[in-house]
């Protein structure tokens, strides 16, 4: 189908009523200022409105902080607090954060959220690796940043960050949700600053073999 091009307006089809009056008029049916076709504009402004310079990096690493998937993953207490963030009342929804994985595979971001035993290490650590990269990990509250108050004990990993490398750390006993939100806009300050090509990672878990996480020996030298 064409449109005749009349005085700057266009016919509409005969028989064809697009006002309440009634009417045909072209002036009254089209009284607004008409928008210009494509080719009435000219390149500079056409290039002005539809096109955007900017860095891949920025694109990629704003993608992947404006949709981070953490992994339904807690291990005490302060896995409390961290389903509290999912709440109305906090909304973490607001960072794109509320489709927890069940899978690894599926995840971004482990936030490990409790008390961290050596029982739990090796299956902390096979998770971690399951997730694929670019992944991030927040270590939630102060039994997983140092132990808390099991420091000394025989059966508590003293920091998460003995077996996975960590990328935010979030204090508390057990911290509030408004705590993680902040820890989580502090990753993706980071996320920001990563680029495209593969990040180097301080893997603090790699002295350690899973089959050994178990053995007493090796746990009386950390």
């Amino acid at each position: 189908m064409t449109t005749e091009r009349w005085d700057g307006l266009v016919q509409p089809p005969p028989g064809v009523v697009l006002h309440d009056s009634g009417t045909t008029d072209v002036s009254v049916l089209y009284s607004a200022p008409r928008v210009p076709y494509p080719d009435e504009i000219p390149m500079e402004e056409l290039l002005g409105r539809n096109v955007l310079l900017t860095r891949v990096d920025l694109v990629l690493n704003w993608a992947r902080k404006s949709a981070t998937w953490p992994l339904m993953f807690g291990l005490a207490c302060c896995a409390m607090e961290m389903i509290a963030s999912t709440t109305a009342r906090y909304d973490i929804a607001r960072f794109g954060m509320e489709a927890f994985r069940p899978s690894a595979r599926q995840a971004d971001l482990i936030i490990v959220s409790g008390t961290v035993t050596w029982k739990m290490a090796a299956p902390i650590r096979r998770i971690y690796d399951q997730i694929p990269e670019p992944k991030w990990v927040i270590s939630m509250g102060s039994c997983a940043n140092a132990g808390g108050p099991y420091f000394n004990s025989y059966s508590v990993v003293p920091g998460v960050n003995m077996i996975i490398p960590v990328d935010v750390y979030v204090p508390g006993c057990p911290p509030r949700p408004d705590a993680l939100l902040y820890g989580i806009l502090m990753l993706h300050k980071k996320m920001m600053k990563q680029g495209i090509v593969r990040r180097e990672r301080i893997d603090s878990g790699a002295a350690y073999q899973v089959q050994d996480w178990s053995d007493p020996a090796r746990k009386a030298t950390v």
